[in-house]
């Protein structure tokens, strides 16, 4: 039985239809959880995903990115974080077994490691390799941390500067010889250190989350056009290292500051598009499409629209694209970023 999400009426009241409902989709970024307090949908599991992408987009492939759960219960606590590894491997493996077996849900796995205990984080990223069963491809280490208190940090509570820090550093070593990836979760006032960090291990892939997380709430609220100008000059420098690639999506949570979940009605596509256009092209065209993929953040940005929606949002953004730059942002950069 599927769990709906607590606003799932709300939501049924914007009803669309799937544009373009034969473009192939790897959606690079979801989470899975059996239960999950404060959150829009407490359970997120097969059922759940599988509800969200039936809605007329034909999803392909999936990446997880990790969310913290079901870490084991006992032994050395840097090892712990391997548990979430093997709860995505089962939810994959029954994907595979079943109905879902052409959407290939979690082809890729982004767990988590601790990377502030340097060389000792070795060990741990061999056992998520090995618990991963060939679908382990990087790590993600919350680094959004910010002075007011009305900017939530990363429920890990990273400390400041993390990207910064010697000891992550040493660990972040690890990474690049095994060929894995690491995930940048930020705010934008710290997308500077993720640049200084892709600067420092050229041969890492780096991912950036959320567009950075260009944040509207707090000391940001209502200043829209100040927090762009201030984001699009790192987002610049970023982009200028090569060994970076942008995620385009994650822009419908709460901390974006835009509201929708406070509307009597879930926003369309056309006004999720008109909200965020500015910061989809002009990453676009820093980066360009062979360094750039559209993502989801299901479920957390269903606090804001439906699936269906948010996938029709990118698609008219991209309606006078040509059919391999579309190739590239709906599938084959996220297919070839995370080897699957």
């Amino acid at each position: 039985m599927v769990e709906q999400s607590l606003n799932q009426e709300w939501l049924e009241l914007v009803q669309e239809d799937a544009l373009e409902p034969d473009l192939p989709i790897c959606d690079p970024h979801h989470h899975l959880w059996r239960y999950r307090e404060g959150g829009v949908q407490s359970c997120y599991m097969l059922d759940e995903i599988a509800e969200d992408i039936s809605g007329g987009h034909n999803i392909v492939s999936t990446v997880f990115i990790e969310c913290g759960a079901e870490f084991r219960e006992d032994g050395p606590e840097e090892f712990r974080c391997v548990g979430e590894t093997e709860f995505v491997v089962g939810i994959a493996e029954q994907a595979d077994a079943g109905e879902t077996a052409r959407n290939r849900i979690a082809a890729g796995i982004v767990g988590t490691a601790d990377l502030k205990t340097g060389d000792a984080v070795a060990d741990v990223l061999d056992a998520q390799i090995d618990a991963g069963k060939g679908r382990f491809r990087g790590i993600r280490l919350g680094t959004l941390w910010h002075e007011n208190p009305l900017v939530a940090d990363h429920r890990s509570n990273p400390p400041q500067h993390l990207m910064l820090r010697d000891d992550f550093r040493a660990g972040f070593t690890h990474l690049g010889p095994r060929k894995l990836s690491f995930e940048v979760w930020c705010c934008h006032p710290q997308i500077a250190e993720a640049t200084s960090l892709a600067q420092a291990f050229p041969d890492t892939t780096i991912i950036l989350d959320h567009f950075g997380g260009p944040v509207g709430v707090g000391p940001y609220a209502g200043k829209s056009d100040e927090v762009f100008e201030d984001w699009r000059g790192m987002i610049n420098e970023l982009a200028a290292c090569p060994n970076v690639y942008a995620k385009l999506g994650g822009l419908n949570m709460e901390i974006n500051g835009f509201g929708w979940h406070e509307r009597p009605v879930p926003p369309t596509s056309d006004e999720l598009l008109e909200a965020t256009r500015r910061n989809f092209e002009h990453t676009i065209e820093q980066f360009g499409v062979e360094r750039c993929m559209f993502e989801s953040n299901f479920p957390v940005d269903k606090v804001s629209c439906s699936y269906t929606v948010v996938w029709n949002a990118f698609k008219k953004l991209t309606k006078d694209y040509s059919v391999s730059e579309k190739a590239a942002l709906f599938h084959d950069t996220a297919t070839r970023v995370y080897r699957l």
